[in-house]
Formats: structure tokens, sequence, C-alpha cells
């Protein structure tokens, strides 16, 4: 639990007189009364390590005594009989080091004494319509009892403007899970090379691939996505029913979830081990299109600068297959090539496949790279039959529809550059 307190620390320092308010993830409903298994909401992991439902986080760093407090369900014997053990209110405080612990039905009773010394509330809306509303109420309260009182919360801001840059730089002890699932997802990622075949079925390499997460105590980081022949044409493609053709492009984009940090990888290959020449043709395209975009990947550069590098490697090669026609500035400007390209190059990646953070930071200024963050890398190009293509751009042949190629990487920014963390899967013909 240091780690986790080091990082309340870190956030506490940051908000000053405030108080910073965060809410576990609800439970969702599979069918009926059958829910999906919970998983910690990820602002809340981080911070707490607390792993259960019906939870509620309040730092206060101006309180004398309370600086980390922890709402939790009570024990009871009959409930976790059902459901399982619960820590209680006395863990909370022993094992997740909170100052002070209630029942979690005493939020609305004992919320205020964290609130009516703090300047300004910090909480982040949109994930749970019913609790925004118990904190929009807890701050009206706190304005009417401001002019008799004069302390109390007169603003509210979005806690995660503070915390996300805490978590966008990866520490150690992170970057040590996250190269855990990048190992499973590896190992994974080439056995579904060695299985792939005419005949099978998506879900059989599915099946597999996930079964070495969870034989590792991994799990699926998002429905793991394996497209055969046109269905690579669908960026979030997850039936994963087709049965594999000789000749079929077989994209795979899978990654692993272990103790909650996730790695992402997609690779692209010919089912049987040889392309066509139009499917080699593509493929080549978009691994340059990495390989140029990855170049850009560097403490200091502009976020933007990967992707501008992507798309200008796949217009330049698009233009030269006759795919695209007109002046190369133009078509960029205008996005042209969005028919063959339609995604952004990458996302930041940690407790979330989509981590959060800025990417902008104003409306013409991009975020600067910093060692210790990871993020994706991952071009394609899609040319799906029911492709349109842009105005004045020529029809497609058909001897290039139904090709769909990925290539997607996680990268870590390091000091003297980065490292591919997902080198291990190949990906050169």
């Amino acid at each position: 639990m240091e780690q986790h307190r080091q990082r309340r620390e870190k956030l506490m320092s940051k908000i000053g007189s405030g108080t910073a308010i965060f809410r576990s993830a609800p439970t969702a409903v599979m069918h009926n009364d059958v829910e999906y298994n919970f998983r910690q909401d990820s602002d809340f992991f981080y911070l707490t390590g607390f792993d259960e439902p019906e939870a509620v986080a309040v730092l206060a760093p101006h309180h004398e005594e309370h600086q980390f407090v922890l709402f939790v369900r009570p024990k009871d014997l009959a409930k976790e009989t059902w459901s399982g053990l619960r820590s209680g209110v006395d863990l909370a405080k022993e094992k997740y080091g909170a100052d002070e612990a209630y029942p979690i039905n005493e939020l609305d009773e004992k919320l205020p004494l964290y609130l009516n010394k703090a300047d300004r509330i910090y909480y982040h809306f949109g994930r749970d319509r019913g609790f925004d509303a118990k904190i929009l109420a807890h701050w009206q309260r706190q304005l009417k009892q401001y002019p008799k009182r004069g302390t109390g919360p007169i603003a509210i801001e979005d806690a995660n403007m503070l915390l996300w840059p805490l978590r966008s730089i990866k520490e150690p002890e992170e970057l040590n899970l996250m190269r855990r699932a990048v190992e499973l997802a590896v190992e994974a990622h080439n056995l579904a090379r060695e299985m792939a075949a005419p005949g099978r079925y998506e879900y059989e390499i599915q099946a597999e691939m996930e079964r070495i997460f969870r034989l590792n105590g991994g799990s699926p980081a998002y429905p793991s996505i394996v497209a055969s022949g046109e269905n690579a044409c669908i960026l979030h493609y997850v039936e994963n029913t087709r049965q594999m053709q000789a000749g079929d492009l077989l994209l795979i984009d899978a990654g692993c979830c272990y103790n909650y940090y996730n790695s992402d990888i997609t690779r692209t290959f010919a089912v049987g081990g040889q392309m066509s020449a139009e499917q080699k043709t593509i493929y080549e395209i978009v691994l340059e299109a990495q390989k140029q975009a990855i170049a850009q990947v560097k403490s200091g550069n502009a976020y933007n600068l990967n992707h501008d590098a992507a798309v200008r490697t796949i217009v330049e090669g698009l233009m030269d297959l006759g795919l695209l026609q007109g002046d190369i500035e133009e078509i960029i400007k205008e996005e042209k090539y969005k028919p063959f390209y339609m995604h952004r190059t990458g996302h930041w990646l940690g407790l979330d496949v989509h981590d959060p953070g800025p990417y902008k930071i104003a409306e013409d200024s991009w975020h600067i790279l910093q060692p210790g963050q990871v993020l994706t890398i991952e071009p394609g190009i899609y040319i799906s039959p029911h492709l349109k293509p842009a105005e004045d751009q020529p029809e497609i042949p058909d001897r290039w529809q139904g090709i769909g190629v990925r290539i997607e990487d996680d990268v870590l920014v390091t000091v003297e550059g980065c490292e591919v963390l997902t080198a291990g899967v190949p990906k050169e013909l």
C-alpha cells in the first residue's frame, strides 16, 4: 500500500485546501440478475488499491486528522456467504491505510465533515449519474451555508485534470506489470500465428490466445478481435465466427490485462503463410507507416508527430498505387485518405487500454511526450468492399477490395528515445 499512499500524497499536494472525492466502479448487469465480474474504477484503484464495489474515497489534505477517508460496505456474514468476503471498516484502515473509515450508508452524514472547510470540491462527473446528483446536492447545501459560516467549497473542478498527469508517467512497478501483460500477449500472438490455417474458425484462435492469459493469472484486456478476410476491414469486429479460408489475411487485435495493467497488440498475416501481391503491397505500406511513426516517439516531441508521419506515408503509398490521386498536401489537409484510414495512430496505455489524459493542451498545441509514458502506434489501411472514396477520388479496383491491415505495438517513451515493448511478435515479412 506504500505505492498508493505516495500517489495520494502527490495528488493532495495539488489539491491544497480542496477536497477530492472518488467513487468506485458501479456493478453492471449481464442479464436479469446476473452481474458481470466486478472491475474497479481505474482512478479509484490507482489511489487506494481497494478492489470492492460500493465505496467512496475522500482526500482532504486540509483536515487536521483525516486526510484519507474510505466509505466501504460493512461486514455482513449473510451477504458475504453469497458474494464473497468484504474488507469492512476495520480493514479499510488497517490494510488500506485510511485515516478514518465509515460504512457506506453513512456517506451523506459524514461527508460534510470533510467539505465544510474546503475551498472547492474535486470530482469527475459523467460515470455515475446518481452519484453525480449526490455530489451536486452536497455542494448546493454547502453554498447555502457559506454566508453564515464563511467557509466551504465555492467551486467544483474536475479531479482528473490533476490526477491524469500523475497516471500518465508510469512508475517502475507499473512498467513491470505492463511488461508482464506484454509477455503474455506476445506468447498468445505467436501461438495464433502457428495455429491459423484454412478451415479453422476465428473463435478457435481467440480461445487459445485467451487460454494463455487465463492460465497465467491474466484476462483479456478487451474483447479480442480475430478478423479474417473482409472482416479485417471492420475496426471493432468481435463476432469471431467466420471459418478462415486459404488466401485470407487474418488481423488479430488482442491484449492481456495483468493485475489491472494492459497490453494492446495487433498483427496481420496470411492464413497459410503466403500473401497475394496486393496484400503484400498494402502490408508493406502500413509497416513503413508504423516505422515512421515510431521514429517520432521520443521525449520532447509533440504527440501528433507520430500520426502525421503515418498519414503521410500511407497517403504516399496509396497515391503510388493510384488509389488516391491529386495534390498530396490537399489530400492530407482535407483528409481524403479517411475512407482508407479513419482512426488516429495510437492512444495512451496503462491501467486502461485507452488510458486517460490529454493529447492536446490547447487548440493548436499538442502534448509533449515525456519519459515514462506508454502509447500505442497502430496505423492501418482498410479497403472495404463497401468503401466509398472521397469526392474526386478514383473507384477501387476489385483486386484491392477486402484487404484490411493494421499493425500495433506498445511503445515506452525513454530518455534516449523509445522502447518497443511488444517487439517479441514478428511483423517483418
